[in-house]
């Protein structure tokens, strides 16, 4: 383990405090990983407690992440999967680049709504990119019935197909598209940690239950509030999460139930600003 690398693990999860490039060098073997769901820094200009992400060029980022992206491939098995996300910009690269070392089965965009004003002189970005990539297209985990969605077609409008030898309505269910629509974590839903990307747990669920069975081991490289290896647990999984800031990596000891408490510090979620409001100062704010 290099010098500057933390491990801590409890009951088949494991948490990393380190860089993601010796993390996933020196600590994780080879071929070892069934899925990989790797959201990294986009190079958009993020603060992320006072990293700033953003490198010198983009040739300088699309040269960290083909490192990256490569290594992530050595770990997985050879029946694995790996999701991968970055800015709509980069999308194009990291497409072009793992198409010559993966499969790409699916093109996901994750939209999203926004109450705020986007952009005043071109199209403002409504929508993340994910590729879902394997190594091998005849051998790999999809569990489609463990995602199913309603089809409206058959579930409310109950057409009729009359293609079939014996007319019958259209099922009720499908497996989703490729277009996925989920909210973004605000600040007042429930699942919000301190985090600027914070990836909702309805994204991860769906990824986690289509490409993993119990058991199996998830990795994510850039863990942030660790809402992957929360979700792996939640459903049977083990797990795998690099961090390389501190403040996230106490986010991921708590919600994993690792440590409660660190460098004599407990381990809690502070509450927001509206939950510390009294209720009955509320009522008479409110009524009085």
């Amino acid at each position: 383990m290099s010098k500057s690398s933390k491990l801590f693990e409890r009951d088949g999860h494991k948490i990393i405090l380190g860089d993601a490039l010796e993390s996933l060098k020196s600590l994780i073997p080879d071929k070892t990983i069934d899925l990989i769901f790797a959201d990294p820094p986009y190079n958009i200009g993020k603060d992320f407690n006072g990293r700033k992400d953003k490198w010198i060029s983009e040739e300088a980022y699309l040269d960290w992440c083909h490192k990256w992206l490569d290594l992530c491939i050595q770990k997985l098995k050879p029946n694995g999967s790996f999701y991968v996300m970055t800015s709509t910009q980069a999308m194009p690269f990291f497409d072009i680049y793992l198409r010559k070392k993966l499969d790409i089965l699916s093109r996901i965009v994750w939209h999203y709504d926004s109450s705020g004003v986007q952009a005043k002189r071109y199209y403002g970005s409504m929508y993340e990119p994910i590729l879902f990539c394997v190594k091998d297209k005849e051998s790999y985990t999809f569990n489609s019935k463990s995602v199913l969605v309603e089809a409206k077609t058959g579930a409310k409008r109950k057409l009729i197909d009359y293609r079939k030898s014996t007319p019958t309505v259209y099922n009720s269910q499908k497996v989703p598209g490729n277009v996925w629509g989920f909210p973004r974590v605000r600040y007042r839903m429930d699942e919000y940690e301190n985090h600027p990307t914070q990836k909702p747990v309805a994204l991860l669920e769906r990824i986690i239950l289509a490409s993993s069975n119990p058991g199996d081991s998830i990795l994510d490289p850039f863990s942030g509030t660790f809402t992957t290896s929360f979700v792996a647990k939640n459903l049977g999984r083990q797990s795998i999460g690099i961090e390389i800031e501190e403040e996230y990596v106490k986010i991921g000891l708590r919600r994993l139930g690792i440590l409660s408490s660190y460098k004599g510090e407990e381990l809690r979620r502070e509450p927001r600003s509206y939950e510390k409001v009294d209720p009955a100062q509320q009522t008479l704010k409110l009524f009085g």
